[in-house]
């Protein structure tokens, strides 16, 4: 991702209603494991995701390649190794947690990628993955911030599996929105990432809060999140 687009996420993602409800359904995922220990954030970019892991307890380094995210990240307080997802400077088994959200669309070779995630793990560890679904989905947003693919449940299973997870669950995220993104995304030329008006920002916010609660995960979204564990 262009550093121009890792400081837009930097700037909204403490008020955009995208990433605000990411950070929640992240810290409802951590909730339901384990004691905290070690976390690893993959594709970290100014490290919104990384406080949610600090504010419940881990201790979690960033990841990031992108030098603009780095500086960010770092200037927020938090622990930051500038690395490739495909190459992580981090020994064997050392991570209870690795969370990489919205960051295998970006890898051409995004098995090897996985494959790290799975590598740096200790037995038992949990991976959290989300990525951008359904490629009928496909749009200049998705040119204008460098994915090389969206996923379906079966290529996400594909490359997590071959990697050697075994899946614990795999749902469906941004279901509501859906209609509403793929209309929007037909009349697109660029990227979604922009600041909205107050009473728009609320009433997208409000709408994908109402899928806690909603038995929707199976239905098409606009991601996919996945949670594994290491067994070999």
């Amino acid at each position: 991702m262009e550093a121009t687009e890792i400081r837009k996420i930097a700037a909204l993602e403490d008020t955009h209603w995208w990433y605000r409800e990411r950070r929640v359904l992240l810290a409802r995922t951590l909730r339901k494991l384990g004691a905290p220990g070690r976390a690893l954030d993959v594709g970290a970019a100014g490290g919104g995701n990384t406080r949610v892991l600090r504010e419940h307890g881990w201790r979690p380094v960033a990841v990031e390649f992108c030098p603009d995210g780095a500086e960010v990240a770092k200037g927020r307080g938090l622990h930051v190794l500038r690395a490739d997802a495909r190459r992580l400077p981090v020994a064997s088994r050392s991570m209870d947690l690795v969370t990489a959200f919205d960051v295998l669309e970006h890898i051409d070779e995004d098995y090897l990628a996985a494959a790290e995630i799975h590598r740096v793990l200790r037995l038992g560890g949990t991976a959290l993955i989300a990525v951008p679904c359904d490629p009928k989905l496909w749009s200049m947003h998705d040119e204008a911030v460098h994915h090389v693919r969206r996923y379906t449940r079966e290529t996400l299973l594909g490359v997590t599996e071959k990697a050697g997870f075994t899946v614990d669950e795999l749902w469906s995220w941004n279901v509501l929105l859906r209609p509403v993104a793929a209309l929007h995304r037909k009349r697109s030329t660029g990227s979604d990432l922009t600041e909205l008006p107050p009473i728009v920002n609320a009433g997208l916010a409000a709408a994908v809060a109402v899928e806690r609660y909603l038995p929707v995960r199976r239905l098409p979204g606009l991601s996919l999140v996945l949670r594994a564990h290491r067994t070999t």
